[in-house]
């Protein structure tokens, strides 16, 4: 949810964390801040608003950029407006401690009022500033070191935080925790220097290694030692592991794009091979997925599998459960994970769990998955992130190999869940005698030529932004889909509100009839999936319900299609496929209408305003 982003050791602080920041945006914007300790000063410098905001008070003072030791914030606000004072970091009241801190601490209310009886004020509606003023507390009345009144004051902590803690009385460490949010520490030669970030994009062109704590850990770092890791709730050490990351700076940049949305919807072609390589092995009909072959009896054995999500990778987790169904013909179940384990849901050790998610940090989604671990039932999951919380939770799983996803937006991450997704289903119907030897080639053939259809679809993007000029000023839009293009009708209409701010519904083609017919007029542009394969001609009788209405249609045919061309107001044509395959290639369209509808609107394609890329509050 909020960015974290720290550094000690020899360099110049100031760079780094402002640097590291900008690249952590992504996580919040409402409001940012930095510290800077200058040897014997601490500068203080927060804003509401961007990063580019923050550099501009910056700018005027360079003694605010003083400093070996730095550590910065970019906040998407929880508790407390998005103001100045609101911005992170905190001081504690007597002005030694500062914190930077992502999460919610659900117990601060109380712990304000216990505090303010001992003669504590706060100027900030935080429950960040309650926590580094009980850390401050713990630290007078127990006499002890930073490090010990982080560890004892988080034990009355209830809530998530990841957080960082610097105190200017000790001046050559600072002490990082994480319960629920993720923190790395990034490892330079010797020990050295140290940076901290909620993920390693702000340090790797300085380091490879990274030490990624675990939920209720904590670590206390100091220049020219090694990082010594506790656990929270009974202080025993941990053996750090230090990770060699794999991410590489092309990774993280725009490479000429003017958005990461762009850039990230123009790599889809190459996210898929890469999340298929090696799995897929069209001319021996073999379909390798580790977590799977491993755990096989678990899924043919299963009574249905469960699929929770959130957001985008709901909508991959809605075409999962066409494609398991249909192809391995086992019941299949999808719950948004926000709801799943507030309904007092029914799972047995009988059941499997498929958790999907991009960042693999979404806060609900790890609670569904906690839940249904202790109720026995086996959890696979499917992420982006190598090391994220739900690729540690899960009994077992698979990475999509999407590379970092910047914007907010969520493009590739959805067509790589649904590359995985179907992997899955072909798998499992594989073994269990649901689709022969011979479809299974033929279906995977048709799989590896989804690339090169998807590069050639991007080639419309001047005819999309036609279509995009046409229907910007629009305040409602229908998307309707069926069977497995029902999902990519949904999230069509989510990409169209997240960038563009337009209201957009998704809907069964035709549920239209029993409700969304009723705001159909010559204002209403419809966006419809009709392609060849699946339901066409119930379709297209659809169409001609919206066209009796005077509603604009602007459909997504098959090549060669000219039923449809005929009644439609606008035509998007996409590569014949199998009717499995075609969300692949139809949610190409919608990703591009959307950014082009949000860049002639002049909206943050990138920065969605009170979104964030990754969840990590309930």
């Amino acid at each position: 949810m909020c960015g974290i982003t720290g550094y000690i050791g020899y360099r110049d602080a100031y760079p780094i964390v402002i640097n590291g920041l900008k690249r952590l945006e992504y996580r919040g914007y409402d409001s940012s801040g930095i510290m800077m300790y200058d040897g014997e000063n601490i500068h203080l410098s927060k804003t509401k608003g961007k990063v580019s905001d923050l550099e501009s008070i910056t700018n005027k003072e360079e003694e605010r950029k003083v400093g070996k030791i730095g550590i910065g914030h970019t906040r998407w606000a929880t508790h407390g407006v998005p103001n100045d004072v609101n911005s992170h970091p905190h001081f504690s009241q007597s002005g030694d401690l500062v914190i930077v801190h992502n999460g919610i601490i659900e117990n601060y209310d109380s712990l304000k009022k216990e505090l303010t009886s001992r003669g504590y004020s706060f100027k900030s509606d935080t429950d960040t500033e309650v926590l580094i003023n009980l850390i401050e507390e713990v630290k007078k009345q127990e006499g002890c070191r930073l490090g010990k009144a982080v560890q004892l004051a988080l034990n009355n902590v209830i809530g998530a935080y990841a957080i960082a803690v610097f105190d200017k009385t000790k001046p050559n460490e600072i002490i990082v925790a994480r319960l629920g949010s993720p923190i790395a520490i990034g490892v330079g030669k010797e020990n050295s220097e140290f940076f901290v970030a909620s993920d390693a994009s702000p340090f790797i062109e300085y380091t490879k290694d990274a030490i990624y704590l675990e939920d209720e850990e904590m670590a206390i770092i100091k220049i020219g030692k090694e990082v010594k890791v506790r656990k929270i709730n009974d202080d025993s050490k941990v053996d750090p592991i230090i990770q060699k990351l794999k991410i590489s700076l092309e990774q993280i940049e725009k490479n000429g794009y003017d958005h990461f949305m762009l850039k990230e919807i123009h790599e889809q072609p190459k996210a898929i091979i890469d999340t298929y390589r090696g799995r897929m092995l069209p001319d021996e009909g073999i379909i390798r997925l580790a977590g799977i072959d491993q755990n096989i009896n678990k899924f043919l054995n299963a009574e249905r599998i469960i699929i929770i999500a959130c957001g985008t990778s709901w909508h991959a987790g809605l075409v999962g459960e066409y494609l398991i169904e249909d192809k391995a013909r086992i019941p299949v179940e999808v719950e948004y994970a926000s709801e799943f384990r507030y309904r007092n849901p029914i799972i047995t050790s009988k059941d499997v769990v498929i958790a999907i998610s991009q960042s693999g940090e979404t806060a609900d989604t790890l609670a569904a998955i906690k839940l249904a671990k202790s109720k026995g039932a086996f959890v696979f999951g499917i992420c982006n992130v190598v090391g994220s919380s739900i690729a540690r939770e899960a009994h077992a799983g698979a990475y999509t190999h999407a590379g970092p996803e910047i914007g907010v937006a969520s493009t590739k991450a959805f067509t790589t869940q649904i590359t995985i997704l179907t992997l899955i289903a072909l798998k499992l119907a594989s073994k269990k005698g649901e689709i022969s030897k011979s479809e299974l080639r033929v279906f995977m053939q048709e799989m590896q030529l989804i690339p090169k259809k998807i590069e050639a679809l991007l080639k419309i993007e001047n005819k999309v932004k036609e279509i995009a000029a046409v229907y910007k000023d629009a305040k409602n839009c229908l998307y309707l889909g069926r069977g497995f293009n029902f999902p990519v009708a949904l999230e069509g209409a989510l990409k169209l509100k997240e960038i563009s701010y337009i209201h957009a519904e998704g809907y069964p083609a035709a549920e239209m009839k029993h409700g969304p017919i009723a705001l159909i007029d010559e204002n209403m542009p419809i966006f419809v999936i009709a392609t060849n394969k699946g339901h066409y001609e119930k379709v297209v009788s659809n169409i001609q319900e919206i066209k009796s209405r005077s509603g604009k249609i602007i459909a997504i045919v098959t090549e060669g299609d000219t039923q449809v061309k005929e009644i439609a107001d606008h035509v998007i044509e996409i590569p014949e496929t199998l009717e499995a395959l075609t969300p692949l290639l139809t949610t190409i369209p919608f990703q591009l209408l959307s950014y082009h509808i949000a860049v002639m609107l002049g909206r943050n394609v990138d920065q969605p305003r009170n979104l964030a890329k990754s969840v990590t509050v309930e």
